[in-house]
């Protein structure tokens, strides 16, 4: 019964998400090329926040929990699970003050109004996931950007989505290149949960009502032992994942 509800649903949400996205890119063109950074910033925030607000016409909820005074004055590495595209969104406009840039695979770099074109120019690493060298050679550069700028890096590190909310084991690399080329930045693990429900009967139709939820961990200093550092940080994120 809620597959047929959600067909009409679904087209209503295409048709805001859709908008939003389309209206955004140009916004975002002239917030960076005319009026810089900071401009640009905030319309991909505003985009975000909007972004969020059309997957409320399937009923969607959302809880960002943090209990925790990051500080803004330092680089972050922020390492989360990874259940579907709608992941990404709350995280930035939650995370906003942070500054957060993603890898993300280099194929969403193209044909994407506003996504693409953010990846392309906001800081993010697009990887080719078929080339290890050029792939940890941009996690490299994202390493070094967010060292030197006081950026948040968001990685998952699962490497592709859990469409049935169970965790993947951690691939460990990219992760490691960021820490070594961010020696400073503070690691914050983030639990999702419920996202891979937005897409329980695929592209389409969307699953409703349902609730997605962020627990932010307690940040974990880079003491130098990478190893240590990225099992204690995959036991943090996974002990919080609820399936």
């Amino acid at each position: 019964m809620q597959r047929l509800f959600s067909y009409p649903l679904t087209i209503l949400f295409f048709i805001f998400f859709g908008l939003a996205l389309i209206i955004f890119h140009p916004i975002q063109w002239f917030c960076l090329n005319v009026l810089g950074y900071s401009a640009h910033k905030k319309s991909v925030e505003i985009l975000n926040w909007f972004l969020m607000r059309s997957t409320n016409v399937l009923g969607t909820r959302y809880k960002f929990e943090n209990k925790h005074d990051i500080p803004t004055d330092r680089p972050l590495i922020i390492v989360t699970n990874h259940q579907s595209m709608y992941d990404i969104p709350p995280i930035i406009w939650y995370m906003r003050k942070h500054h957060p840039k993603f890898v993300a695979k280099k194929e969403l770099g193209q044909g994407i109004p506003s996504v693409s074109y953010n990846l392309r120019h906001g800081g993010s690493a697009l990887i080719d996931r078929k080339d290890g060298k050029q792939a940890l050679s941009e996690i490299a550069r994202l390493g070094s950007y967010v060292e030197k700028n006081n950026r948040a890096a968001v990685i998952f590190p699962e490497g592709t989505r859990s469409r049935n909310g169970h965790p993947k084991p951690f691939k460990p690399m990219g992760l490691k290149i960021l820490l070594k080329k961010a020696p400073s930045a503070l690691i914050v693990p983030i639990s999702i949960n419920n996202s891979w429900k937005i897409l329980r009967f695929g592209k389409f139709p969307m699953g409703l009502g349902s609730y997605l939820k962020f627990e932010v961990h307690s940040p974990i200093e880079n003491t130098g032992d990478i190893d240590a550092l990225i099992t204690e940080v995959e036991k943090q994120v996974t002990k919080g994942i609820k399936y």
